[in-house]
């Protein structure tokens, strides 16, 4: 696990500033500790920072070809570096190091871009080849490990963290106001959109293939879908059982290391499954990470505690102070944007501790995308099948306007959502979906925005997101388009950034089998009456798992990092989120109407509604603007 940088001159004869990438550089040595590497001619210049991993004496970067006129650096780790460099070495490939990352300099050779269709693994790379004159910059299928770039006076200037880009003097600064309508929305900014206008995020499953010559011209282009269209497996039984060989065979993978290795287990059904998993695999005991909260209700351990158990684990676990404040200003500085998911706290906590025993720790992210865990998909499939049965024209004016006169009522039944589901209901499916994840919704925000950054924003709204995403795909299956539109967006933005920064943060490499590609490809296939049977979430998964877990952790009431927002903004956190309120940033950000600002807070305050996302959402905004501000 490591980070990149480079700066890429569309003219050979301009000289790249050896002093500007490695200020570049230096400022992503939290990714890579151990070591650093550059490459700098023919207006080309590539930097690395290496956390040691695999080859530990042999795996320095950059790496070259035979007559070093190809150069990668690379941030990730190939799972089939060693199937595939066995196949480079019989067409003729010589290798120097037992590394992962050659096998994608000699890949490039023999396949040009067609190298990431070979690879199985989390990356993003950047490979220089002189002969062709061609730079080519990739990231893997979903997103694990990120990269960021920019055009600027005809250069390309890239990194794995947006604090890498902004260490160049040139790097645009001006904040879109589409982002910011997106991440009021979503909770993140959503790939390939910055904060800054003009910044881009190479988007999961895609690369830059980039001629030397002018005028400068850089386009993404997708190598890599999820199968959306493939019919799925008519015999889910048999499917069933294939289930856990597949997952096991995905996590064997992920155990080839030179130090130490290990997983967190948070005692859910998804980390407990890859732990069974590694136990099943690996001589020696796992050693296993859990932390835990001082408040009862929030606490998982003695979950996390019966599998370590069971398995006979070296298990390690630290309790924590449920109202862990210090982190939330450190949050705006670890993710370079405004994010607003509340469990990145305990994911940061967990890592840091991780670290202690590990340098690398298996996760069980993916899991409720892939099998339907989470509950917004049981909502959005009952809602789908009201809105099916009665007619669009009807639809509109009735639901339309019972969401907008209709309370957010807590009596609501579960499979309801009351005035979410009105509104919904009078939405396309798309739509509807989107408005079930908004962190605010567009009633919300249409209150909050201020006149002039409504007009900023064109007539632009973040359903965009959602129309691009299924543009021109029909999904017969409104479970399928829901789960889709999450890896697509929910997953590289939300998930797997809280896990690559949180643990980079702390020079600890996290995988995630869940999300090896062949097992996705695979799992996305069965058919979502396996996977949400008798309104039981991940179905399919936690039957297959019977016999390696006790059935208290697989069936019970799902948790996660749940982080008691409304409490915390009404008690120890209220004096924060009212001085970010009534801050110079957000004043002068001329984003928010504030009246209605501090109207929202009020109501939260007095617990006529609970608008603690929305709060917390805004505070950190907020507290991003205010660093903006002070920069």
């Amino acid at each position: 696990m490591c980070g990149i940088a480079g700066i890429f001159s569309f003219n050979s004869e301009q000289q790249i500033d050896q002093l500007l990438l490695e200020k570049m550089n230096n400022a992503q040595q939290h990714r890579g500790p151990n070591d650093q590497g550059y490459y700098n001619q023919n207006g080309v210049g590539l930097a690395h920072r290496r956390l040691s991993i695999i080859d530990l004496a042999g795996g320095h970067q950059p790496i070259f070809n035979e007559d070093g006129q190809v150069v990668v650096v690379f941030n990730g780790e190939i799972y089939n570096f060693q199937e595939v460099a066995e196949q480079l070495k019989s067409k003729g490939h010589i290798f120097s190091t037992h590394s992962d990352t050659e096998t994608i300099v000699h890949a490039w050779e023999e396949w040009g871009v067609d190298c990431v269709q070979h690879l199985n693994g989390m990356f993003a790379f950047a490979i220089w080849d002189n002969h062709k004159k061609e730079l080519f910059i990739a990231r893997d299928r979903f997103g694990e490990k990120p990269l960021h770039y920019a055009l600027v006076n005809n250069h390309l200037i890239f990194g794995s963290e947006l604090k890498v880009l902004k260490q160049h003097p040139q790097c645009p600064t001006e904040i879109d106001p589409r982002a910011i309508e997106d991440y009021l929305t979503l909770g993140y900014v959503p790939d390939p959109k910055c904060i800054y206008k003009n910044i881009h995020k190479l988007e999961a499953g895609h690369y830059l293939h980039i001629q030397q010559q002018l005028p400068a011209e850089v386009k993404s282009e997708q190598y890599w879908d999820l199968p959306w269209h493939a019919p799925v497996y008519p015999a889910a039984e048999q499917a069933e059982l294939q289930l856990i060989g597949k997952l096991k065979q995905a996590v064997d993978m992920r155990l080839v290391s030179e130090v130490p290795l290990g997983a967190f287990l948070s005692g859910g059904v998804d980390s407990s499954a890859i732990v069974a998993m590694m136990s099943q695999l690996q001589n020696s005991a796992v050693n296993t990470c859990a932390i835990g909260f001082d408040v009862p209700e929030f606490n998982e351990t003695d979950f996390a505690q019966k599998v370590a158990d069971r398995y006979k684990t070296n298990h390690h676990v630290e309790i924590i102070d449920h109202e862990d404040f210090e982190l939330i200003d450190k949050l705006i500085q670890v993710y370079d944007e405004p994010y607003a998911d509340s469990s990145a706290l305990p994911t940061y906590r967990v890592c840091e501790m991780a670290r202690k025993h590990v340098t690398v720790s298996l996760s069980g992210d993916g899991g409720d995308e892939i099998f339907a865990g989470y509950r917004r998909y049981k909502l959005h499939l009952n809602e789908e099948l009201a809105r099916q049965k009665i007619p669009l024209a009807l639809r509109r004016p009735i639901f339309g306007t019972l969401g907008k006169i209709y309370p957010k009522a807590d009596w609501a039944p579960r499979f309801l959502r009351a005035k979410t589901t009105f509104q919904s209901l009078a939405m396309s499916s798309a739509h509807a979906y989107l408005n079930s994840m908004s962190k605010i919704r567009a009633d919300q925000r249409a209150k909050l925005y201020s006149k002039q950054f409504k007009q900023k924003l064109h007539g632009y709204d973040s359903r965009a997101v959602f129309d691009e995403v299924v543009n021109g795909k029909e999904f017969a299956d409104p479970l399928k388009m829901a789960q889709y539109i999450d890896f697509k967006t929910w997953m590289p933005g939300d998930i797997l950034t809280k896990v690559d920064r949180a643990s980079m943060a702390h020079a600890l490499e996290v995988r995630v089998p869940m999300l090896d590609h062949t097992f996705v490809e695979w799992a996305f296939r069965l058919p979502s009456a396996t996977n949400l049977k008798n309104n039981q979430g991940k179905a399919s998964l936690k039957s297959a798992l019977e016999p390696h877990l006790p059935h208290d952790n697989l069936y019970r009431e799902k948790m996660g990092f749940s982080i008691p927002l409304s409490a915390w903004l009404r008690g120890p956190l209220k004096e924060k989120l009212e001085s970010v309120l009534q801050s110079d940033a957000m004043r002068l950000s001329g984003i928010f109407e504030h009246k209605n600002l501090l109207k929202m807070n009020s109501e939260h305050q007095s617990k006529r509604s609970d608008h603690g996302a929305a709060l917390w959402t805004i505070m950190m905004l907020g507290l991003f603007l205010q660093r903006e501000l002070h920069a």
